[in-house]
């Protein structure tokens, strides 16, 4: 078990020290529970217990069960026995070959990934949500001999209508997946605990022929099967979790196949209204038969082949439909289909495990673990480069960042990535020049969680990952944040030459690169200088003319724009297509795996041009791209009817007018916050405003406190008055009311004594002149209610109606302040009586 603990203890002797030793500190720690006497001693049982560590894990410690009580405690003093061994060192301080200590300090093991050559792969984690086979895919990479090419429409094409469950049957149905309106919470290996369901239709004999899907393994997506003829069906792709969204991506299982027979196949919830598909684009089937007998793998199949509006409106959204027919090449066959070659989270553990497993390549590439995702997979980063000689060589190196899949859905970018990786990691003189003057950090599985549940487009947060960049949720989005953390520090010890993240498309061909334009006049232009160098390095798959510039306010938040704002002048999103090329000797033929990995190689060949010490190349490229650039700004005033003189001010032209915007995407704008956030936001929200309404429900409104004011003043005088016969001149002397301001000065309360120069700057307005007291009492309303709107919180302004205070009126219960009706009831029929004015009360409620 531990052979250098095991040869140390057999050569020596337990001290007598040791005893007393092992007694406290196994009673300290609550492991020996016997008494003293019952611990074994040196002269009889020494040199079993140092002979045989696992008696003291037998339980057979001194014949007593309960000295050591379960397999942690155990563990635990196994550990406690190994430590003390002179031979077993710290594994944090490096020893030299002489066993002398170095105060070097090792990395932290917690930033290698745990790949052991014997041990296994970290399993993927999945949300607990998910069911997941227990099958291990595996699929062969091959390159078909001849080209594969774009799919030429006849015509003929049959657009089936879509029927949907209603006509026809149901023959898989996937039900545990997580609903809209749900977030992630959890997640665990293999998913949803229990025993795993059988959704495919069980035949009924050996003459059914209804094929059997599947889709519960890692990066697989189908939601449903419905059979409407005996050799067609109508398939429904799963959104991303957690959304109602992004149907792109499939990648499904079918068996029971049949030869002769011509089957068809038609998605019903696509989203998107532009696609490959409606320009020669075939989907990828893979036959095991012809993997394991003939070594073929993943190829372009399909006739038929049609891109259609759905016919059938929820109303809420448009679907668009894809529909094929296939013929299967044997019976009784296990296929699949996919929109793209797969490459999965297991094929990228595999990979790296070869390299960390390989004693070159692990000597110039140190694998560490970014972060952990959502779902706890590992995140892993790269860094990859030649031990520098010097510490001033070290620092001298440039930074070279590549990442890829932030969109799990565009698995191209990870045979870029892998292609990329093949040769930075290779022997060939150009690698090892590339790895002596740059440092390259390389995150070649941006959003892992993504890749393992089949999303196209989001991570386990529900949302767009490349639009979140400027993100401080590091909790929410780790895998980014990490990312730009990491580019940050980056910057601060050197500078970052190029920045590039791998992505693909779905409505264009080729490859491409959109970038960022430059402000700086001193280096206009040369962030298109790279791009252009690729294209002629790969003219057969590399479109130039398809490559833009523009900084569009939507894609402020994607990894290109935010890096280019942090200060990397060569920031580019590298998009290849789904489809093919149309360029050169490759035109209109579907791209391969070796295509896109190919990619990779030129991408370091480029990489050398582009600092290639000659300058040659480079002020070439510089002088062709003013010319292309002078044409296209004639080409644009030729459009727009105008004529200009181009020479000596045509540099200044911005341009941003010049290019045309890209849509890039279907999914440009951010949906906000994480899931999990909103669903936290609205609970608190909706407590809120429970909490509201519980407050409110006692309390009355302002018109209501009035009048119950009102009421209980009243009440309050008359009772006043009829208990004080004494006072009866009272009621007198609150008619007279010889000043208006001397009264309302009386009852108002404190806080009204800020209006006292209004007041009087009323009262000398026109002193030859009495203000009329209608005039009057409306003016000084208007002027309390302007001080009423700016009253702080909890004071609130009551105006009510002086009343007459008669003992021999009656109290009218109902009485609203109606100051068209009560303000002069007497004047209206004719008759001189004395004006009854209104008073401003102040009624503070707590």
């Amino acid at each position: 078990m531990f052979p250098a603990l095991e040869t140390e203890l057999k050569q020596e002797t337990l001290p007598d020290p040791y005893e007393d030793f092992m007694y406290h500190h196994l009673q300290y720690y609550g492991y020996f529970k016997a008494q003293r006497g019952s611990l074994p001693n040196s002269a009889t049982h020494q040199h079993v217990w140092k002979n045989n560590p696992r008696y003291l894990l037998s339980g057979s410690f001194g014949e007593r069960e309960d000295v050591i009580p379960d397999p942690l405690q155990k563990e635990k003093l196994l550990y406690s026995l190994m430590l003390g061994s002179s031979l077993l060192k710290s594994r944090q301080l490096l020893h030299d070959e002489f066993g002398e200590v170095n105060p070097c300090l090792r990395e932290p093991r917690d930033l290698f990934a745990a790949f052991s050559s014997s041990g296994p792969l970290q399993a993927p984690r999945w949300p607990i949500e998910c069911e997941v086979i227990k099958e291990n895919l595996h699929h062969i990479e091959w390159v078909p001999p001849q080209p594969e090419y774009f799919y030429q429409p006849t015509g003929n094409e049959k657009l089936p209508e879509i029927v949907g469950e209603e006509k026809g049957t149901v023959v898989y149905q996937l039900d545990s997946v997580p609903t809209e309106g749900s977030y992630f919470t959890s997640s665990r290996v293999g998913g949803k605990r229990g025993i795993i369901r059988e959704l495919a239709v069980t035949l009924q004999g050996p003459e059914d022929n209804t094929l059997l899907f599947e889709s519960r393994f890692e990066s697989g997506n189908l939601q449903k099967a419905v059979r409407v003829d005996t050799y067609e069906y109508e398939l429904t792709l799963r959104t991303d979790l957690y959304t109602n969204k992004h149907t792109q991506w499939f990648y499904f299982r079918v068996q029971n196949t049949r030869k002769d027979a011509t089957y068809r196949f038609t998605i019903v919830n696509l989203l998107k209204p532009k696609s490959l598909y409606t320009i020669g684009m075939k989907p990828l089937m893979y036959s095991q038969l012809d993997a394991s007998t003939h070594n073929i793998g993943w190829r372009r199949e399909g006739n038929e082949i049609r891109y259609y509006k759905n016919n059938r409106d929820d109303g809420r959204q448009l679907f668009y439909c894809l529909t094929w027919t296939i013929q299967f090449p044997h019976d009784q066959d296990t296929c699949f289909f996919a929109h793209f070659y797969p490459y999965t989270y297991t094929d990228l553990q595999c990979y790296l495990l070869s390299v960390a497993n390989n004693p070159v390549q692990s000597q110039f590439c140190k694998l560490r673990t970014l972060c952990r995702s959502l779902a706890g997979n590992t995140v892993y980063l790269l860094t990859i480069t030649n031990p520098a000689r010097t510490p001033q060589e070290a620092a001298a190196k440039k930074a070279v960042v590549l990442s890829a899949r932030v969109h799990p859905g565009e698995s191209n970018g990870s045979w870029i990535m892998k292609g990329f990786l093949d040769f930075i990691l290779s022997n060939s003189p150009d690698a090892q020049l590339l790895r002596d003057i740059f440092i390259f950090k390389v995150v070649p599985m941006l959003n892992p969680d993504g890749v393992i549940v089949g999303n196209y487009r989001c991570s386990l947060a529900g949302r767009d990952l490349n639009r979140h960049y400027k993100t401080i949720l590091k909790e929410s989005f780790p895998c980014i944040w990490y990312t730009r953390n990491m580019i940050k520090r980056l910057l601060e010890e050197r500078e970052v030459l190029l920045y590039c993240d791998f992505h693909g498309h779905s409505r264009k061909n080729n490859i491409f690169l959109y970038g960022c334009n430059s402000n700086d006049r001193k280096y206009w232009l040369h962030e298109r200088v790279f791009p252009l160098m690729l294209s002629k390095n790969a003219p057969d798959k590399f479109s130039f003319h398809s490559c833009n510039f523009k900084v569009q306010k939507c894609k402020e938040g994607t990894g290109r724009v935010v890096m280019w704002r942090m200060g990397i002048l060569n920031s580019y999103t590298m998009e290849s297509t789904f489809g093919g090329s149309t360029l050169g000797h490759k035109r209109d033929t579907h791209f391969t795996t070796e295509d896109l990995k190919s990619l990779g190689y030129h991408v370091c060949d480029t990489l050398l041009d582009f600092c290639d010490p000659d300058r040659t190349k480079f002020m070439q490229c510089l002088a062709e791209l003013k010319e292309l650039l002078q044409q296209e700004i004639h080409k644009k005033f030729n459009e727009l009817g105008q004529d200009m003189d181009l020479e000596g001010s045509w540099s200044d032209i911005s341009l941003s007018d010049i290019e045309s915007s890209t849509s890039g995407s279907d999914s440009s704008l951010s949906d906000g916050l994480p899931l999990h956030l909103l669903n936290i936001a609205h609970e608190v929200n909706q407590k809120k405003k429970m909490c509201k309404k519980k407050k409110k429900k006692p309390l009355q409104t302002r018109k209501q406190r009035n009048e119950q004011y009102q009421k209980n003043n009243l009440m309050r005088e008359l009772k006043l008055t009829e208990d004080v016969p004494e006072r009866a001149g009272f009621a007198s002397t609150l008619r007279k009311q010889p000043t208006f301001f001397r009264n309302s000065e009386n009852a108002s309360s404190s806080t009204m004594r800020n209006d006292k120069p209004r007041l009087n700057e009323l009262r000398g307005r026109d002193k030859g002149t009495s203000l009329d007291p209608s005039k009057m009492a409306s003016l000084i309303l208007t002027k309390n209610k302007e001080r009423m709107q700016t009253e702080k919180p909890g004071f609130i302004v009551s105006c009510s109606p002086k009343r007459s205070t008669n003992p021999s009126q009656e109290p009218v219960p109902d009485m609203k302040p109606n100051w068209s009706r009560n303000r002069y009831p007497a004047t209206r029929r004719g008759r001189a009586t004395m004006t009854v004015y209104p008073s401003l009360h102040i009624y503070t409620y707590p």
